[in-house]
């Protein structure tokens, strides 16, 4: 686990806005990308993570501006993902401005893109993107889903994860759809689970609440903590996030 504990503002963007909704349906219109984007940079936000969740073809050339829009603007690591596809996916959105590029649905399609993006352009670019649900059959193991969440595989998460570990994915974000939005914390034992498997830089996401629920997940093994319509709402901010890492202990910038 990494000594400094980052924080990071998610924007759901779907046809140039930013988006939220709880366990990824019923989406509101949440605001303006770029103007949010420097909100959280000029608040203190380690880095800034952009997810197209529509990911159409008619919308690309609208998420490729919002990059270059926000690269000129804000100066903190920047991670795009959403309909990414190919290789040459990722350096069209390295040029426009992103520095890391996030892969989810086409890694299960085609694990293989993962090894050709981290031998082209470095893992520290290549960010594993994850829906994962508690399989409800199962009941005591995770799964992959893939089209943002809306179709389940019978992949099982962590065995996923250590698969795609040794293709040179040089961190993953990790996103709990059962606690996706409904703002009661983060899917510890998921957390907790995955670090025990790898030591690859982990970003937990979905079901942030409150400020104290930041080093809940950073004591379950996260290095990064990420969430969106609290940070939008303005209900929790940034600073007191960092705020409440800073009194359990862990380093913040």
């Amino acid at each position: 686990m990494s000594l400094t504990v980052r924080v990071i503002p998610c924007l759901d963007v779907a046809e140039g806005r930013v988006v939220k909704g709880v366990n990824f349906e019923n989406l509101r219109d949440a605001g303006d990308p770029v103007e949010l984007a420097s909100y959280y940079y000029e608040s203190g936000a380690d880095e800034l993570t952009f997810l197209d969740v529509m990911a159409t073809v008619d919308n690309r050339s609208t998420m490729f501006d919002l990059v270059t829009k926000t690269a000129e603007q804000v100066f903190i690591p920047l991670t795009v993902g959403g309909g990414v596809r190919s290789v040459n996916d990722v350096g069209e959105l390295l040029k426009a401005g992103a520095d890391k590029v996030s892969v989810s649905s086409a890694a299960v399609t085609n694990p293989s893109i993962l090894a050709e993006i981290a031998d082209r352009y470095g893992n520290q670019v290549l960010v594993l993107s994850l829906d994962l649900k508690l399989d409800k059959v199962a009941g005591n193991r995770w799964i992959v889903t893939t089209h943002g969440g809306r179709t389940e595989t019978n992949i099982d998460a962590l065995e996923w994860i250590s698969k795609c570990a040794d293709l040179g994915v040089g961190e993953l974000l990790v996103n709990s759809i059962d606690a996706d939005g409904t703002k009661s914390g983060f899917d510890l034992p998921l957390i907790s689970a995955i670090r025990k498997i790898t030591s690859i830089p982990l970003i937990a996401s979905g079901g942030a609440g409150l400020a104290e629920h930041f080093p809940q997940a950073a004591e379950a093994g996260a290095d990064a903590i990420l969430a969106a319509s609290i940070f939008h709402n303005r209900s929790v901010t940034i600073a007191e996030t960092k705020h409440q890492l800073a009194l359990k202990g862990f380093e913040v910038r």
